[in-house]
C-alpha cells in the first residue's frame, strides 16, 4: 500500500512530467518552498506551475530514500528540452496534508540526504 508521502510525491511527479499545469498547481501547497540552481524560497502554486511550463523539465525518479513521515528523498534522472543525456539529481521532499510543501533539488543524492538530516533534525527540536 502506498503512504500519503509517497503517493504526493508521485503525483508531483506525474503532473510534472506530463506538463499539466492545472495538476502541478494543486499537487503543491501554498506556498511551496523550492530550491534548485537559480535560489531558493517560497512561492505559491500558480509560480510553481509557471515553472513547469517554463523549465520543460521530467524527473525520473531512480531511487527513493524515506527520512521521517513528512521526508524523503529521491534520486532522479532530469532531462530538459535541450538535453541530449538525463542529468542525475537529487530532491528533498516534504509532504503536508497529502501535497507537496518543499521541493529542494539537489546535485547529488549525498548533499540531498545532508540537508533532509539536518532539517529532520531541526524539525524535530521544534
Amino acid at each position: 500500500m502506498e503512504s500519503t508521502l509517497e503517493a504526493a510525491i508521485n503525483e508531483w511527479h506525474t503532473s510534472v512530467n506530463d506538463g499539466d499545469l492545472v495538476r502541478s498547481a494543486s499537487a503543491v501547497g501554498d506556498p511551496i518552498v523550492v530550491m534548485g540552481p537559480k535560489g531558493a524560497g517560497p512561492i505559491t502554486p500558480a509560480q510553481f506551475a509557471d515553472w513547469v511550463k517554463r523549465s520543460g523539465i521530467t524527473l525520473t525518479p531512480r531511487s527513493w530514500h524515506p527520512v521521517s513521515e513528512r521526508l524523503m528523498v529521491v534520486e532522479q534522472d532530469a532531462t530538459w528540452p535541450a538535453s541530449a543525456e538525463p542529468t542525475r539529481v537529487a530532491t528533498v521532499f516534504r509532504v503536508a496534508g497529502g501535497k507537496v510543501t518543499a521541493a529542494l533539488r539537489l546535485p547529488d543524492l549525498t548533499s540531498a540526504l545532508e540537508l533532509a538530516y539536518v532539517y529532520g533534525e531541526m524539525a524535530a527540536t521544534e
